[in-house]
């Protein structure tokens, strides 16, 4: 089997560049065939994998499998008021792949119920920490609290600060009542920086991400819409405990492995997550290989199902 993999995306400090990189390894470990990177296949690839929406042929030379991280923009009025032919040929796209790959049941019932996705043609594939994801000793924590100036015990928050999130609430928790400081992790742009009372930490490397990871008090998530949440499993990963909104993908992706608020209570996710037990639970023992495996075997369908 020839596959040809967009990679375009492995460069992005976000989830879907995480997502990328991590299956592309997994993929080459996990081996069936030979893996091309490329955004532009030919006939001569038995199928094409855009790991993200917008890299979805609108006619593609060979069967094509499209990987959906979430639907939030299909599901807010304002956004699909806004959008235009480009992103409408995208999900025109979606519509004609062989394959459709999501983190969660709960992404995939959005694909069904906005872009009218054949639900035969889901695979619900979920992610995992990366191998970097693993607790950190205590000189490695001290490096990076003295590094990036962190507090001696804080939540965390771990995602882009590159654009302002509505469904995040990034904002909201900067501005509520705490005790604990909160330390927020990622790529940052100026409206990041005016947010009061946070410590930000920037873009870092896994090693040093993975080591404030298991600084933190616990990970909190006051997002109201999510696919999966890879951020939580990496705490998890790194023994620290999570706080979050009871959120159905959330739910479905960590089970009892979180303790979760009700949607919207800020106030009582902030309490629960300073009052969080230590030691985290295990991560899910789903696996980046894992995940490899269920993806060659979604291009062996998407190729038979064009025979």
């Amino acid at each position: 089997m020839k596959v040809a993999f967009d990679s375009r995306p492995s460069a992005d400090p976000r989830g879907v560049g995480r997502y990328a990189r991590c299956l592309l390894r997994a993929l080459r470990d996990t081996g069936r065939g030979e893996i091309v990177e490329t955004h532009r296949p030919r006939e001569a690839y038995d199928v094409f994998h855009a790991p993200w929406m917008q890299g979805a042929m609108l006619r593609s030379p060979c069967p094509m499998v499209v990987t959906l991280h979430d639907l939030a923009p299909l599901k807010r009025r304002s956004e699909q008021l806004r959008v235009g032919m480009r992103s409408r040929l995208r999900h025109l796209a979606v519509q004609r792949a062989m394959g459709v790959i999501v983190p969660t049941k709960a992404v995939a019932d959005d694909a069904v119920a906005r872009l009218d996705v054949d639900r035969e043609r889901l695979a619900v594939i979920p992610e995992a920490p990366d191998a970097a994801m693993y607790r950190r000793r205590d000189r490695e924590i001290e490096g990076v609290r003295e590094r990036y100036r962190l507090p001696e015990r804080y939540l965390l928050w771990v995602g882009c600060l590159r654009h302002p999130d509505p469904r995040k609430h990034v904002d909201k928790l900067a501005l509520a009542p705490r005790r604990l400081p909160l330390v927020l992790a990622g790529p940052t742009r100026q409206w990041a920086h005016e947010l009061p009372n946070v410590t930000l930490t920037g873009q870092v490397p896994d090693d040093d991400l993975a080591a404030i990871y298991s600084g933190a008090h616990a990970l909190v998530l006051p997002s109201r819409d999510e696919g999966f949440g890879l951020p939580a499993v990496e705490a998890l990963a790194c023994g620290t405990p999570v706080a979050a909104y009871g959120i159905p993908p959330l739910r479905e992706a960590l089970g009892e492995r979180a303790t979760f608020v009700e949607p919207g209570d800020l106030p009582g996710l902030i309490e629960t997550a300073e009052g969080i037990a230590r030691p985290a639970p295990a991560p899910p023992s789903w696996s980046w290989e894992d995940a490899g495996r269920a993806t060659w075997n979604v291009y062996e369908q998407a190729i038979a199902a064009c025979q």
